[in-house]
Order: C-alpha cells, then structure tokens, then sequence
C-alpha cells in the first residue's frame, strides 16, 4: 500500500462533541418539558412520549446506518486502489512476452 491511504482520522474537535452532546440534551429535555405542560390527557402525553422516544431512537439509528454505508464505501474504495498498485508494481512493460 502506499503512504497516502491513511485510515480515516476523526476530524471532529472536542468543542464540537461537546456542542453536540449539549444541543441534544438541551432538546431532549426540551421536548419533555413541553410534553409535561402541553394541557393534555394522560393518554396524549404518553402518546408524545413515546412518539418523541421513536424519532430519539430512529435518529441514533440513521446516523448508524448512514456511517456504516460510509466507512465501507470507503474500505472498498481503499480495497480497489491497493489491487490497482499491486497491478501496476507487477506489471513490466520491458518483459519480454514468454509463450
């Protein structure tokens, strides 16, 4: 392989990570806060609740799914280049054709 196909290197910074894990906190309780004091029937809250609970979970989900496709688009494309170097190191356009 050559020196140039490094495996991926996470890009995101600690600030980043820290901001994102706040927004979602910071929403999720949001969500619940408004579900506690929406003027509804038991039954209607649980409704949202758990209707908030699926989108949580779904999301989590899609972003998973979404990074697996990645990551292996990724280790094909890496695969490929690796046969193509192989290729080209054996190849010698001197060599003379043996029957």
């Amino acid at each position: 392989m050559s020196a140039n196909t490094n495996p991926m290197k996470n890009k995101n910074t600690a600030a980043f990570f820290a901001q994102a894990a706040l927004a979602f906190g910071v929403s999720a309780v949001g969500l619940l806060v408004g579900i506690l004091y929406l003027p509804l029937d038991a039954w209607q809250r649980s409704f949202l609740a758990m209707t908030g609970l699926f989108v949580i979970t779904s999301s989590f989900t899609l972003a998973k799914v979404i990074r697996d496709a990645q990551e292996g688009s990724s280790v094909l494309s890496r695969l490929d280049e690796a046969r193509l170097e192989r290729l080209l190191a054996e190849h010698d356009p001197y060599r003379a054709n043996q029957l």
